[in-house]
């Protein structure tokens, strides 16, 4: 009985340091360690034998890993590392320095910064700007910029276009 209950502890300490593990890294593998031996310790306190003991906790290791990891990380994983672009999307900015298509120079200040700054036409410096593309906006120097005084064009030729699409 004392070897039961003594294995049953060592399968906790087990659980216990993995649980720790993930908790202090986590990756979403220490955990499935901690249910194996959570259940083998369940294992060796009713009475049963190492080798089964050691099945019992590989077999629960595997289906959990298995069954449960891809979905759990989807879950709770997070979105990564955020974007530095993204607050940018839409806010109003000021060419600084002349916007070269040929070349890809240019610079632009929004909120504040300096960014670089694309696009397929020429825009001189001091000219106000608002970010047409921010779909596109997926680097910190790969903004595309069009002045500001054509906005309300876009805006106008993007209402034509939802007038004319069908649902």
């Amino acid at each position: 009985m004392w070897s039961s209950e003594i294995t049953a502890f060592g399968w906790l300490a087990v659980a216990f340091v993995a649980a720790i593990l993930e908790v202090s890294i986590p990756h979403f593998g220490s955990a499935f360690v901690s249910a194996g031996a959570v259940v083998a310790a369940a294992i060796a306190f009713l009475g049963y034998s190492l080798p089964v003991q050691m099945a019992t906790f590989v077999v629960v290791l595997v289906a959990s890993m298995a069954g449960l990891r891809s979905r759990l990380a989807g879950k709770l994983g997070g979105r990564g590392v955020p974007s530095r672009t993204e607050p940018l999307v839409g806010r109003p900015g000021i060419v600084t320095h002349d916007i070269d298509p040929h070349p890809g120079t240019g610079r632009v200040t929004v909120a504040g910064e300096d960014w670089a700054a694309r696009s397929v036409d020429a825009i001189a410096a001091g000219t106000k700007i608002l970010d047409a593309l921010g779909s596109i906006a997926t680097g910190a120097d790969k903004l595309v910029f069009m002045p500001y005084e054509a906005s309300g064009v876009m805006a106008s030729l993007g209402g034509i276009r939802e007038l004319l699409t069908t649902k």
